[in-house]
C-alpha cells in the first residue's frame, strides 16, 4: 500500500476511534500530520540512522520515522501495550517498513534503564507522568549532536513542564519549542 494512503486512512481512523473512546488506554492519541513532516525534515537533515520512539501507539508517528530514514536505518518503537504494537506491526507491514523498526513491549523506564547504545534522534511521545524520572535515562541516549522531540509541551504544558526544566537544567541541549501540531520541543545535544 502507498504511505500516503496509509497515513490518510490512520489519520482517520485515530480521529474517529479517539472521540468515541472514553478510556485513554484505548485512544491512539497520534501526532499530528505537521508534527510528522516536521519529524521527517528532522531527520533527513540530520542524517539519522538510529531512533528511539517512546509511544508507539498504533504506528503512526513509527511510519514517519522509517519512512524518513535511509535503508540502513533503524528505529526501536518502545510501548507497553501488546495490543497496539500488534497494530503497529501491521501497519508496518502494510507500508513494508517492518524491517527498518524494532518493536519493543516494554516499560519505557526499565528498558532506557537497561540501554547504552546512544540514538541520533529520540521522540518522546508516551504518559507525560514518567518523564522526569526517565529524564537523566534520555539524555544519556542522545547521542552528542542528536536531538531530542517531546510532543505535546504546548497542548500539554503544565504537564510536560517539568520535563522542559529537567532539559534546561542538565546544560546538555540548545532547544526550542516549536508551534506545530500540539507543540515540539526540539532539543538538540551540545557536541562532547
Amino acid at each position: 500500500m502507498a504511505l500516503s494512503s496509509l497515513l490518510a486512512e490512520l489519520e482517520t481512523l485515530g480521529e474517529t476511534n479517539d472521540a468515541r473512546e472514553t478510556d485513554r488506554a484505548r485512544k491512539l492519541l497520534n501526532i499530528t500530520r505537521d508534527t510528522g513532516e516536521l519529524l521527517a525534515v528532522l531527520l533527513k537533515a540530520g542524517g539519522c540512522r538510529r531512533v528511539l520512539e517512546v509511544g508507539t501507539s498504533n504506528g503512526y508517528s513509527t511510519l514517519w520515522l522509517a519512512s524518513s530514514l535511509p535503508a540502513d536505518g533503524c528505529v526501536v518503537s518502545l510501548d507497553s501495550a501488546a495490543d497496539k504494537l500488534a497494530m503497529a506491526a501491521d501497519n508496518l507491514a502494510r507500508a513494508g517498513l517492518t524491517e527498518r523498526v524494532e518493536l519493543v513491549e516494554a516499560d519505557a523506564a526499565a528498558y532506557l534503564a537497561e540501554q547504552s547504545t546512544a540514538f541520533d534522534l529520540v521522540f518522546l511521545d508516551a504518559d507525560r507522568s514518567q518523564y522526569p524520572a526517565m529524564a537523566e535515562d534520555l539524555f544519556r541516549l542522545v547521542r552528542p549532536g542528536g536531538l531530542l522531540v517531546c510532543d505535546n509541551v504546548l497542548s500539554h504544558a503544565d504537564e510536560v513542564a517539568p520535563f522542559l526544566a529537567a532539559v534546561e537544567a542538565s546544560g546538555l541541549f540548545t532547544s526550542a519549542i516549536v508551534p506545530v501540531g500540539k507543540g515540539e520541543l526540539v532539543a538538540c545535544r551540545h557536541p562532547d
